[in-house]
């Protein structure tokens, strides 16, 4: 997008708390989830966040989203500047004792992350004193939990980043049950690595070699488990998918490198809206949840 989801959706304002919901289907009772998008899924790659968001109006959720842009802290943890991290977890910390003061009335229970480092922080934030007896969990798993699948009918090549988001089972296990079983796991790190591909772009392109010849190699397996599966390679190249913002910035490096064509990186939860929802489904969310679907409350 050329915007940013909250761009899109006019919820850029940090003095109030965006709850997103159907007013159709859901009522004030209705289940209620925090997600928290963090950079990657809302400044890098909004579509993830929108995604993400509208695949939760699909579920017939209601969806609050923190006030304003906000860095989970990792980041800045990652590259050595604890201060800082520090000062913004703690920040963030007080934030949504009050997100969670004013908004008592919904008792979330859960927390819905699309980003694996972005997980492995809050978990550190000690969401359960925010939100008694909530849990943390991925947006794909989330979506598996209700019952929302693809079925099946293609076929993908899934990079399993190194901080994966997905923790209740073995990662695969969750991408076959959502997508289809003609999914195969391309292994190695695709040398992106948080920070690491802007820092250190000598290492990094190092391990971008590797994950090339992993790509290839994979490319000649995928054709062969969906020619075995009755299923028909895409003529346009490969997809290849992941669950995490960096990873997929990764892998878009990696567009021209393949022999039978182009490799399409993508988020799990984008493809998802993209089979589910129809190839338009982000102007229609943006559209319906414009249209009295956002409530606004100041905090």
């Amino acid at each position: 997008p050329k915007r940013t989801a909250r761009a899109l959706l006019d919820i850029e304002n940090a003095d109030y708390v965006p709850i997103i919901r159907n007013p159709q289907a859901t009522t004030s009772e209705t289940e209620a989830v925090f997600y928290f998008p963090g950079c990657g899924s809302e400044r890098l790659f909004s579509q993830v966040g929108l995604a993400t968001q509208a695949m939760l109006w699909h579920a017939g959720v209601q969806t609050v989203l923190p006030p304003g842009y906000l860095c989970c802290g990792y980041p800045q943890r990652g590259s050595g500047q604890f201060e800082k991290a520090e000062k913004i977890i703690t920040d963030n910390r007080v934030l949504f004792h009050r997100v969670a003061n004013t908004l008592n009335y919904l008792d979330i229970k859960t927390v819905v992350v699309s980003c694996g480092t972005c997980y492995d922080q809050l978990q550190g934030y000690e969401f359960d004193r925010i939100f008694p007896g909530c849990r943390i969990i991925d947006i794909h798993e989330y979506l598996l939990e209700k019952g929302i699948t693809l079925g099946g009918g293609g076929s993908y090549l899934y990079h399993d980043p190194c901080h994966s988001p997905m923790k209740l089972q073995d990662p695969m296990k969750t991408v076959k049950a959502l997508v289809g079983d003609t999914v195969l796991k391309s292994d190695r790190c695709c040398g992106e690595s948080g920070t690491l591909g802007v820092t250190r772009p000598d290492i990094s392109t190092q391990v971008r070699f590797r994950k090339e010849e992993e790509l290839l190699k994979n490319e000649t397996q995928l054709a062969a488990l969906a020619k075995t599966n009755g299923q028909v390679e895409p003529a346009s190249g490969t997809k290849i998918l992941t669950s995490c913002p960096s990873c997929l910035q990764g892998l878009t490096r990696f567009g021209d490198d393949l022999q039978n064509g182009l490799l399409e990186a993508d988020y799990i939860v984008v493809e998802m809206a993209n089979q589910l929802l129809g190839p338009n489904w982000m102007p229609e969310y943006v559209a319906k949840a414009n249209q009295g679907g956002i409530e606004r409350v100041l905090v």
